[in-house]
């Protein structure tokens, strides 16, 4: 079994070899993604990567393969010298609570907790300590710009702000990085903005690195690379 532990913290973040995702639906087989390669670098400058391309081909999909979400046909994904594909169900399950961070095109909270509640459930769910968890939900709601709304429920809040709680959520555990799928979608364009630059600021003031699926061209103004899939496959990298 895999020692988590003793994971190196001088490799890549993430290191992805010959990534497929083939669906077989009846007697068709549907080829989501195909042969995908590339690494995200730990560097002085945390990276934030939009992944982009047209609706289906398979930026999703490649986002919850990365996030351990789902399981792919054949590659590898490697963090830290370490292929995350040979972790356990339940390594995978605290790998994805201590070390990745999530956040989705709908808030996923949980509509009878308040801010607070929400944010300090991965925190919870590592067993830590009450005051320790509580301490730090605060303070990633505070980095977020909710320091005064954290008692406040889903119904009470705009949909920016409950993106931001879904972000606070995202940060509670410290991850080495933020997966964010489509966040902006259901937001006007004002939250939107404000969601972006949130997290530019989280990735250069804090060093987060941050992997975003978008079908947005002008969200290319706030990344650092884009990762552009046609049809499954990887067309180029750059800007």
């Amino acid at each position: 079994m895999i020692e988590l532990d003793r994971i190196e913290d001088t490799a890549n973040l993430l290191e992805v070899r010959d990534l497929s995702r083939f669906y077989t639906m009846g007697e068709v087989t549907v080829s989501a993604l195909k042969n995908i390669s590339f690494d995200i670098k730990q560097s002085e400058q945390a990276e934030f990567v939009a992944v982009m391309g047209k609706s289906g081909s398979g930026k999703s999909t490649l986002l919850h393969l990365l996030g351990l979400l789902d399981s792919p046909t054949s590659g590898q994904i490697n963090s830290k010298g370490v292929n995350l594909l040979d972790l356990s169900e339940s390594q995978k399950a605290r790998f994805r609570l201590e070390r990745f961070g999530y956040v989705f095109q709908e808030y996923a909270l949980l509509p009878e907790l308040t801010a607070l509640e929400n944010v300090y459930l991965p925190a919870m769910a590592l067993g830590k300590k009450k005051e320790e968890y509580i301490k730090a939900a605060k303070e990633v709601l505070e980095q977020v710009g909710l320091g005064k709304r954290l008692y406040h429920r889903p119904r009470e809040m705009s949909g920016g702000e409950q993106q931001r709680v879904a972000i606070a959520r995202a940060l509670i555990n410290k991850p080495n990085i933020l997966f964010a799928d489509e966040p902006t979608a259901n937001l006007d364009s004002t939250s939107s903005k404000q969601i972006l630059e949130l997290f530019q600021r989280l990735n250069r003031e804090i060093g987060l690195t941050i992997l975003m699926v978008t079908h947005e061209p002008d969200d290319k103004k706030y990344v650092s690379r884009v990762i552009w899939l046609k049809d499954g496959e990887l067309a180029e990298q750059g800007m």
